[in-house]
């Protein structure tokens, strides 16, 4: 099992966070031993992929990943453009209208399908920079050297804690939510081992479980947004 730092999802700094409270909780439920480590996001695909690694958590599904993972799900969220004041943008279409505007992304992620369009084609303009995580996104963007990356509800607290909160603005990107589970591969984990493991998570879903641990974290209302679906 591999984590990823990720907000509230993740901190290696206090080795606390969602994923781990739930993979704590998955592990109790399933009585069985997982053994977990922190890797950057992109090298957790490569390893599940390749079946070098087991499970994962909070991850979404593309095309692409279908062909060599298997989901659980556990919540759900939606996306947002965390902005630089300076950029003078109002809206999205504002960026990507501007060419000298440039999008910061943490490498392999994939978001909502209006953010994915967006990120595809600024890309494809070279307007895209990649880092392996947040805390250097947010170095570059108080920089100036973006003037934008992506960001999901686990960040914001983030955001309105640090010297940027005074200086960027949160625009929503008009994608449902989208879900985020467990994250299993196929090389590795059988058929009926996905189900089981499918069968553990929705347990966890069932029993409250999951609302209680982002209930850490989130206030209720949007605690409960997220994992009833």
């Amino acid at each position: 099992m591999a984590l990823h730092v990720h907000g509230v999802l993740y901190s290696a700094d206090s080795d606390a966070g969602i994923d781990k409270d739930f993979a704590d909780a998955l592990a109790q439920r399933s009585g069985c031993t997982l053994q977990v480590s922190v890797l950057p996001r992109a090298r957790i695909w490569q390893l599940i992929e390749s079946g070098a690694l087991d499970f994962s958590l909070s991850g979404i599904t593309t095309e692409e990943r279908d062909k060599f993972a298997a989901f659980a799900w556990y919540f759900s969220n939606k996306y947002y453009l965390l902005v630089h004041k300076s950029a003078n943008v109002q809206k999205l279409a504002d960026f990507e209208n501007q060419p000298a505007l440039k999008l910061g992304v943490i490498r392999s992620f994939r978001y909502g399908s209006s953010a994915n369009r967006m990120v595809d084609r600024l890309v494809e303009a070279g307007r895209v920079s990649y880092a392996s995580g947040l805390e250097p996104l947010y170095q570059v963007l108080a920089l100036g050297r973006i003037q934008a990356m992506v960001i999901e509800p686990f960040d914001i607290g983030d955001v309105q804690t640090s010297s940027i909160k005074d200086n960027t603005r949160i625009l929503e990107f008009n994608d449902p939510p989208v879900p985020h589970g467990l994250i299993m591969s196929k090389k590795s984990i059988t058929p009926a081992e996905q189900q089981k493991w499918g069968a553990v998570v929705q347990s966890l879903r069932d029993d409250g479980t999951v609302l209680r641990i982002f209930q850490k974290y989130f206030p209720p209302a949007l605690a409960r947004d997220m994992v009833v679906f």
